[in-house]
């Protein structure tokens, strides 16, 4: 079935209006999940759209808040985001990077308590397609087990590198598990075996079953041991930077909400 995208982003709009967003807020989230999943992001599409309104429904996600700036360190940056939906938080931290980047060669926003800002790549496009370099962190609920462990103690902590050109943007985005829960859930599915092992079942054995997975719960690390002390080096970097909370913290609040996340901007030589 193909929906035309202003019919997807049009109903995406309509739900958020019924739950009492304003029409500028619901039309920017309605126009980034539309685009995420025309863009063949599924896993942060059309496929997320309900947990996203369910965690408004379980107040987890904050509709009318708005960051509110802590401390400014010239060039660096750190915000509260008061639970407002990661989407709209995310937009805006990448906006301030470039701005502090435009006045000072980089910029580097932080921020504590924002919600999921679904699919990550959208801010690297953001930073790129004003011509900059953009990297963005976030860290995550525990949901992937350290190389050599038995239980989650490490989130899938999503980088994403992007770097403009004239010819066309590189733009990376991973997360550190081999597979991010979303694409489990979308190999799930489809009741297709995921191409390469990707996870834990609940004997501890590495599996290409989808539906092992989601229910051990046990996401494996890109590059084994190596993005086991990536995971970790980033969550410690962005709760560092924001003074936020840390991926045990998230977990031990049993839901996740309130993460950390860090936007820079760089202006390249050129530019």
């Amino acid at each position: 079935m193909h929906i035309p995208f202003d019919q997807l982003k049009a109903e995406f709009k309509r739900v958020l209006l019924k739950l009492n967003f304003t029409h500028e807020r619901a039309d920017f989230c309605a126009q980034i999940f539309a685009e995420n999943s025309r863009d063949g992001v599924y896993t942060h599409g059309l496929n997320r759209f309900p947990a996203f309104v369910q965690h408004i429904k379980n107040g987890l996600i904050n509709i009318d808040a708005q960051p509110t700036l802590i401390n400014n360190l010239g060039a660096i940056e750190q915000w509260d985001g008061n639970l407002a939906p990661g989407i709209l938080n995310a937009s805006f931290c990448m906006d301030r990077a470039i701005t502090l980047a435009e006045q000072n060669g980089i910029g580097c926003v932080a921020i504590k308590n924002t919600n999921h800002w679904m699919h990550g790549g959208t801010y690297g496009w953001q930073a790129a397609d004003a011509g900059f370099i953009g990297i963005c962190i976030t860290n995550s609920i525990a949901n992937m087990v350290p190389w050599g462990g038995s239980t989650n103690a490490l989130g899938n902590n999503p980088l994403i590198i992007a770097l403009p050109r004239a010819d066309g943007h590189v733009v990376l985005d991973m997360a550190i598990s081999q597979y991010s829960k979303g694409k489990v859930l979308q190999y799930q599915s489809f009741e297709d075996e995921l191409p390469f092992v990707g996870g834990y079942d609940g004997d501890g054995n590495l599996t290409k079953d989808p539906n092992a997975i989601i229910e051990s719960k046990r996401l494996l690390p890109i590059g084994l041991w190596k993005g086991s002390a990536l995971s970790m080096v980033l969550d410690m970097l962005v709760s560092a930077l924001s003074l936020g909370k840390t991926v045990k913290q998230i977990t031990d609040q049993g839901n996740e909400s309130s993460a950390s996340q860090v936007f820079i901007a760089i202006k390249p030589f050129n530019a």
